[in-house]
This record gives C-alpha cells, structure tokens and sequence, in this order.
C-alpha cells in the first residue's frame, strides 16, 4: 500500500486555507451597543489580536459565536466579525486546537455556550460553524453531550456553514477498519499523523459521523449553508486554476439525520470553501446575503451601503 499518496489527501482535509493573519488589534465600533458586562470565559473571547481576551457585552443584546474550521478560516471570521460590528451586533469568537478530537472540542464550545448564557443572561446565542467549525458547532447543540446546555432562557440559533456531515472523502481510506491490520497500523498512524487525533471524528464509517445525535429542544433554529463548490478556484495563473477552491463536495454536506430536522432551513450557494466566508481576495457577499435574508445579519441601510462597501474593501481587498 502507497501510504504518500493518502498523506497528501489528508493534508488537504478539513477546508484549510492559507493561513490569513489579517487581524485588527480591535473592532470597529460601529454600531455596537455599549457593554455592562466582562466575562472570562475559556475559549471565547474578542474576534481580534487584543491581548485582553475578556469579553465586554451588552447583556441586553444577542451575541454571535463564530467557530472557525481548521486555521486557515479564523482570520476570515474575524473580519466577519467586523461585519457584524457595522450592523451593531456584537460577537465572541470560539478558539481551539483543530487537530483535537471533534467531540472532545464541542464539550468545550458546549461548556463556553453555557458559561456565557448563564452569566451575561443575552436573550439569543447565534452559533455560527463553517467547514469542520460546522461540525463542532452542531455537536455541541444536540443532546449527545453530558455537559448541560444554558440553564438560562435564551434563545439558541444554528448556522452551519459548508460542513462535511457525511465525512471526508478524502479521508475514506482512513475509515476503512479492514486496512488497519494489513497495513500493520500504517494507515491509522498516517491519519493521526496528518490530521492529529481529529482523524477518527471525521471520516465517513466514524461514530461522530454515523451517529450525529439530534439537536436539543433548545435550539430554535438550523440554518444549514452548503456551498456548490465545484469548478470554484482561489488563483488562476495562465487562465489555469492553480488553487481550487473545491474542498468538500455536495454529498459531503448533505447528511440525512442533520438535513431532516424540521428547524432547518437548508440554502445552496454556488461558492468555493473559501470564498463563502472571504478571503485577500474576496468578500463574503453571498454569505451575507444569506445570513440578511435569514435574519442572522441585520441589513444594510442604503444611507450606510457606501461606507459597508468601504469597510469590505478594506477587510477583503476589494469591494
């Protein structure tokens, strides 16, 4: 068995994007409502590099929670977060090591999500999860989980951005069991050391897969993005595609037991991995959009249309 071949899908897996490391030292104001709460809460803190990585709310107002996929989207979700900020609505941004076990990851997002419902007491947590982010985000809204969910009343909201809820494809050598011995143990070893112990959570025959769990009664609502990727391409040298943008197919994001919760609302957008959620060379229009039409974004006033394209020019390069 050729284990390179399989070492370099896996290096692929999980939407991971050139590391974007545009990070402002803090938020724009915007119209953001003035805090009268701090919290410390492990794993959440400001969608920025401040050193100061208390969160400072309005507990009279919703927060977003944004959870990126593995380390390339977690600059592209800061600047989402500024987005939010134009529109007045506030965020917290969910950290984690994304080489760790999904499961493992979602009791923690879990265990934040109660922390900052029960201390702030917001009337509404939007949880929002893009590629392997999708995942942890879903996991820690079902009732699979110990850890108990808010014991605060708030409202609880779903989105899920271009997650691969029927596993990886590139990842399938790795969930066939049968190699394991006649590899003498090569395969799951080049698994974990490609992806770290996440491998295990992410493949097509994996519990975590095969066994999503329901969402609590608490969450009012799914909103369930997939992206139609295929042709979409990150850089283009000689009209050739030299970076693709296709990450996870629409059968990988297509998963009976998510897709047939009556609280979901599911939207196809014609986009790349990437692009759905910005990069240097692109804004997130169409995710905004959606979230606008969905109510998960407020819209945009005309008399503010030309300083939101200012400040997207400024985030993503262009308008």
């Amino acid at each position: 068995m050729r284990i390179a071949p399989l070492l370099t899908l896996l290096c692929l897996l999980g939407g991971c994007a050139t590391r974007d490391d545009r990070v402002a030292a803090d938020l724009e104001p915007g119209r953001l409502p003035p805090p009268d709460t701090t919290l410390a809460i492990a794993g959440l803190g400001p969608c920025t590099d401040n050193p100061d990585r208390r969160l400072h709310l309005d507990s009279h107002q919703q927060v977003t929670v944004l959870v990126h996929g593995c380390y390339g989207s977690s600059g592209q979700f800061r600047a989402l977060a500024q987005v939010l900020a134009f529109h007045g609505q506030q965020s917290a941004c969910f950290t984690y090591d994304d080489r760790a076990r999904l499961a493992d990851t979602a009791a923690e997002l879990r265990r934040a999500l109660q922390a900052l419902a029960d201390q702030s007491h917001v009337p509404r947590i939007d949880v929002i999860g893009h590629s392997q982010g999708a995942l942890v985000a879903r996991r820690a809204l079902t009732d699979t989980l110990p850890a108990p969910l808010p014991g605060a009343p708030v409202d609880l909201r779903l989105v899920t951005v271009s997650g691969p809820f029927s596993g990886i494809e590139a990842a399938r050598t790795c969930g066939r069991r049968w190699l394991y011995p006649l590899s003498l143990g090569l395969v799951p070893l080049s698994c974990l050391i490609a992806t770290g112990p996440k491998w295990a959570d992410i493949t097509f025959s994996s519990p975590f897969i095969l066994e999503p769990g329901a969402l609590s009664g608490r969450v009012s609502r799914h909103l369930k993005i997939d992206t139609d990727e295929r042709g979409s391409c990150r850089a283009l040298a000689d009209e050739r595609c030299v970076d693709s943008d296709e990450i996870f197919s629409l059968a990988e994001q297509r998963s009976p037991a998510p897709d047939a919760d009556p609280r979901v609302t599911r939207i196809e957008v014609a986009a790349g991995h990437v692009e759905i959620v910005g990069d240097k060379q692109v804004a997130p229009k169409k995710l905004i959009q959606v979230l606008q039409e969905q109510g998960v974004l407020q819209a945009t006033s005309p008399q503010r249309q030309a300083a939101f394209e200012r400040l997207l020019a400024q985030l993503y390069g262009q308008p």
